[in-house]
């Protein structure tokens, strides 16, 4: 399964991933209307962390015993068996936060207006998760994992600077 990671030397903490993520879940796909007038307002399914001069994007990791799932009390998330991709019904969630205490990465994010989880879905139906495709530093990357190893060395072919 292809995966995101993050080159951290490389990230300059811009914030484009998570502009371009927020557009790409408009309803819109304009973004003037939809970062001012659109409701419920888009929220991206990622966050930059920053702490001085360190920056990097976190987004949820597809983890292969997801924790979010296994603590998730209505079954609202679960893997997709066809993609492998960790999905939420939002029919079913009810919006009790105990997926989002359970991921280790922190990843999950709250919709407090629609009382509702939102995580990373890879832009599902497009080649190259919108994050990835925008990024002006390149310090994200798309490529295939093996394992749920965080070491971005180990599925890079370019070496990481």
């Amino acid at each position: 399964m292809k995966r995101v990671y993050v080159k951290e030397e490389a990230c300059i903490g811009c914030h484009l991933c998570e502009v371009y993520c927020q557009l790409q879940h408009a309803r819109s796909k304009d973004i003037i209307k939809a970062l001012r007038k659109e409701t419920p307002h888009p929220l991206p399914r990622l966050r930059v962390e920053e702490k001085g001069v360190v920056s990097f994007s976190v987004r949820c990791q597809q983890c292969d015993e997801a924790p979010c799932v296994q603590a998730c009390i209505t079954g609202a998330l679960a893997r997709n068996p066809v993609s492998s991709l960790i999905e939420i019904d939002p029919e079913r969630c009810i919006g009790c936060w105990t997926c989002l205490l359970a991921c280790p990465l922190g990843a999950i994010k709250q919709d407090i207006e629609q009382k509702k989880v939102l995580k990373c879905d890879l832009c599902q139906g497009e080649e190259i998760p919108v994050c990835v495709a925008n990024c002006p530093n390149e310090a994200l990357v798309y490529v295939e994992s093996q394992d749920d190893s965080p070491s971005l060395e180990s599925e890079v072919s370019v070496p990481v600077k």
